[in-house]
């Protein structure tokens, strides 16, 4: 059982309360809220030498996605004379549209090397600021500390700029389209004008070098705008899973407490990309083991930490798990009792029940119910896995 509150329920006397684990017939996980048995608490002066040490000498390695590496300039156009014919006027004004798109994809090439250099410097400060808050986190801070918060908004701000890079490289893709456009119709005009009559040998040989040119042209767009749209399509990615893990990180700070990563980003890691499943209705739970009992016998209970442990452990071994939360009220007191006691069993799931959203929790995953039971002394929350 986890004291202070929390409890489940051991699989032998034997097992520490300390310990988290799973049996392996089941993945019921013994926890508890207390600090490590002989672990004092880190002094102030602890934690300020810990972060300092960590903002100074800890580079982080960013989990941003490797981005493309191409550089797409475009070779130029080979110059030719004219001859006087009107296959040749024809091939100047060939010429001159393919130098413009050349022109506009080499424009479009350094606009794509400027934006991956914002996407990498962005990335980069955006983890030292997580990496800080975290290290602040794990060594123990008071709730809602006021230099967290602004380290906070600073790293939220970076995520935004990520973001908005991301949205500025997907407009550079629909030019890139543009381009392509531009590019096929070269391609099919230079290939008619071999058919147009009263050309003379010159023009078909400026002509050959220019097909030739336009194809190359044609090719480096393709392979830039794959490029491009590979990188915005893992970037994309990239930034949702860690504003769901900023939103974590947002109620690690508010309780003082550190967490690990967004408990869907947990599930779609392990379940390599898989799609969540929706709760459905709430199934008996009669002779069921919860996986966690939250006993809400005074204010402010400390089950954030224990109950994103639990959650996350049986996320690793099954992704695609659901849960029922049910709010459990006791029966003892008359029938007043027992009501003021359900309202307030229901107002305690609907709290855990936020608790787990903004650990990361797709609301589709839980499924909420309520029971009254003559074995509760006081009002609880049990968490079951499906």
């Amino acid at each position: 059982m986890v004291a202070f509150g929390i409890r489940t329920l051991l699989v032998s006397a034997s097992i520490a309360l300390s310990a988290c684990s799973f049996s392996q017939e089941s993945l019921w996980p013994s926890l508890t809220g207390e600090d490590p048995a002989g672990s004092p608490a880190p002094t102030e002066q602890t934690a300020a030498a810990t972060v300092a040490k960590t903002a100074a000498t800890e580079q982080p390695k960013s989990p941003q996605p490797e981005l493309g590496n191409g550089n797409f300039n475009p070779t130029g156009v080979t110059p030719g004379q004219p001859t006087g014919t009107f296959v040749g006027k024809k091939v100047i004004e060939l010429r001159a549209e393919l130098e413009r798109l050349q022109n506009q994809v080499a424009q479009q090439n350094g606009q794509l090397q400027k934006l991956r250099g914002g996407l990498v410097a962005n990335s980069q400060r955006f983890h030292g600021t997580i990496a800080a808050v975290n290290a602040r986190l794990q060594v123990g801070t008071t709730p809602g500390n006021p230099i967290l918060v602004q380290q906070f908004r600073s790293a939220q701000a970076d995520l935004d700029r990520l973001s908005q890079d991301v949205a500025a490289m997907n407009g550079l893709a629909g030019s890139i389209g543009s381009s392509s456009t531009m590019s096929s119709f070269l391609a099919e005009s230079a290939k008619a004008a071999f058919s147009v009559s009263g050309a003379i040998d010159e023009d078909h040989r400026q002509l050959t070098v220019l097909e030739d040119e336009v194809n190359q042209t044609d090719v480096l767009i393709d392979r830039l705008l794959k490029e491009v749209s590979n990188d915005v399509r893992r970037q994309t990615n990239y930034v949702a899973t860690e504003r769901s893990n900023l939103n974590l990180l947002s109620t690690g700070i508010k309780s003082g407490e550190i967490y690990g990563g967004s408990l869907m980003n947990i599930a779609m890691a392990n379940s390599g990309g898989g799609t969540a499943i929706a709760a459905g209705a709430p199934l008996n739970t009669s002779g069921r083991r919860p996986l966690v009992v939250i006993r809400f016998d005074r204010n402010d209970v400390p089950y954030q930490q224990a109950l994103y442990n639990a959650v996350s452990r049986v996320l690793e071994k099954r992704p695609d798990a659901v849960f029922d939360l049910v709010a459990v009220a006791p029966t003892s007191g008359g029938q007043a009792r027992v009501a003021l006691n359900t309202n307030k069993a229901r107002r305690y799931s609907e709290n855990v029940l936020r608790s787990l959203i903004e650990m990361g929790m797709p609301p589709a995953r839980i499924a909420v119910s309520a029971k009254t039971s003559a074995q509760a002394r006081t009002n609880e929350v049990h968490l079951y896995l499906r």
